[in-house]
């Protein structure tokens, strides 16, 4: 294939975007129906709630974890063999768990081998969606991630009729038939070349947006690339390892220190939220609706805030969209032990959907804004991989009886506010670079010349990171660890407001 001056924007594009639509679908979807099956194990093997809950939290786990091995697999040999090799372990995982005998044996073939399976496909496909939109990229994304609120919708019903007629065993064993589309996803993922056109590098510099970090790859790239050749292999050099170089940009690190305790508070809602509304007496049928407000409302914020941050008007603040939803999403938890009706708990299915289905848009579109194109799908490896441990234990410890939290119920407001505050403060806390002389060969090191973070030592070309910038990055990072975890403590808390919990 002919290299590409730049992303197409269309074209085959919204085949990418449709094959992404589809693999959320498989993998999100499914995990968040797995949930479904909660009720069956528990009576099936005679398990408690926090022994059940491990089954969905190491689904969760699996895939967030081994993202990175998706990605490095699409990286090295192609997206479209991860993804089919995805599909494939996916799949076997599902039909193995229908001939479990033990919830050891569902821990390993539900949650490891699947999650394995998802892991190989989601990050590349999202990756691939990046590397094909620009102008249009929220949206596309947008449209894309609706797949999971879309698959929720569609296939929680269905699941359960399926469950009904075939038994949690039969409704498996179709699930993992189901989830072999994988591999169809795969084969539409057709790579993308994208040259670098020298000529026209200063010019993109002039448009009306283009990201930061974008503009540092243009900047960069006609002076560094004669200079490759050159450089000795002992040095660290910048571009000998770009694949990974994001790892030390601040906007990148405040991104991943974000997204590391934005994954505590929004996995365990979807685990107990029907147990929380069937034991402060809504129905049956009234909690399953509830989910599916979420999976409808869900979608609407995928698509809606993928389309609205494209606008000319907040293009250039999709950060604090990003942290405008996910702060909605977090007072949302707040509200919720003091929501104890159905009426009540509607809005709440609406506002926090649709908040939720905002936030997973924008991961993507903000992580590209900060690392570039070209690091995407190893910088989103990375970003998944940060809800690896939380995916992993706040279900569980949602579970258990953390009765000491419900002291602190009178100051969660005011954490919370605490919280979005120093998250705001942070984001925007701007990534300076310092120059160092050509003897550094382009390696990201401390600047030693006695200049402070702001200060250009003179010499073009060469980025590092200052000492003073990382310590002042590191330290305010401290103080959102400390409001966050008190802002989260209810999302783990959700039990001790209530009288009569089934989980007490």
């Amino acid at each position: 294939m002919a290299p590409r001056s730049g992303p197409p924007d269309g074209g085959w594009g919204w085949m990418i975007v449709a094959g992404c639509f589809l693999v959320t679908i498989c993998t999100r979807a499914v995990t968040r129906c797995i949930s479904i099956f909660f009720v069956e194990f528990q009576a099936y093997f005679g398990q408690d709630y926090a022994r059940t809950a491990w089954i969905h939290s190491i689904v969760d786990c699996a895939t967030m974890l081994c993202a990175p091995l998706g990605s490095l697999i699409s990286n090295h040999v192609s997206c479209q063999v991860g993804i089919m090799l995805g599909g494939l372990l996916a799949s076997t995982g599902l039909i193995l768990s229908s001939f479990a005998a033990s919830l050891e044996h569902l821990y390993l073939s539900l949650g490891v081998l699947t999650g394995l399976g998802f892991a190989l496909c989601y990050s590349p496909a999202i990756a691939m969606v990046g590397k094909y939109f620009n102008k249009r990229k929220a949206l596309a994304y947008g449209i894309a991630m609706s797949g999971s609120g879309i698959g929720t919708f569609i296939l929680a019903p269905v699941v359960q009729l399926l469950i009904e007629h075939f038994s949690w065993r039969g409704a498996l064993l179709i699930l993992g038939g189901f989830v072999l589309n994988l591999c169809v996803c795969g084969a539409l993922m057709r790579p993308i070349a994208l040259k670098e056109d020298r000529k026209t590098a200063p010019g993109l510099l002039e448009q009306e947006y283009v990201p930061e970090a974008q503009k540092q790859d243009l900047k960069r790239m006609s002076i560094c690339s004669p200079l490759i050749k050159a450089w000795s292999h002992e040095c660290l050099c910048y571009c000998s390892w770009k694949e990974y170089d994001f790892l030390l940009m601040p906007g990148f690190m405040v991104l991943a220190v974000s997204v590391l305790f934005m994954a505590y508070g929004c996995s365990p809602l979807f685990v107990y939220l029907v147990p929380y509304a069937l034991s402060v007496g809504v129905s049956h049928h009234q909690a399953a609706f509830l989910m599916s407000i979420l999976g409808v409302i869900d979608i609407i914020g995928n698509i809606t805030f993928g389309w609205l941050t494209d606008r000319r008007c907040l293009k250039k603040h999709r950060h604090f969209c990003y942290l405008f939803a996910v702060g909605m999403d977090g007072l949302c938890c707040l509200f919720l032990p003091v929501l104890q009706t159905f009426p009540l708990l509607v809005p709440f299915s609406f506002t926090f959907g649709y908040f939720d289905g905002a936030y997973v848009t924008l991961i993507p579109v903000v992580t590209a804004d900060v690392v570039g194109t070209s690091s995407l799908s190893s910088a989103l490896g990375v970003v998944y991989f940060l809800h690896a441990i939380p995916y992993l234990v706040s279900p569980p410890v949602a579970g258990l009886t953390p009765g000491w939290l419900e002291e602190q119920s009178n100051s969660l407001p005011m954490s919370a506010h605490r919280s979005i505050t120093s998250a705001r403060r942070v984001r925007t806390w701007p990534p300076t670079w310092c120059s160092v002389t050509p003897s550094a060969r382009h390696s990201w090191v401390a600047c030693r010349a006695g200049k402070g973070p702001t200060q250009d030592c003179g010499e073009p070309d060469c980025l590092v990171v200052s000492n003073g910038l990382v310590h002042s990055l590191v330290k305010k990072c401290a103080l959102q660890l400390l409001s966050y975890t008190q802002a989260l403590r209810p999302c783990l808390a959700i039990r001790t407001f209530l009288p009569h919990s089934p989980f007490k």
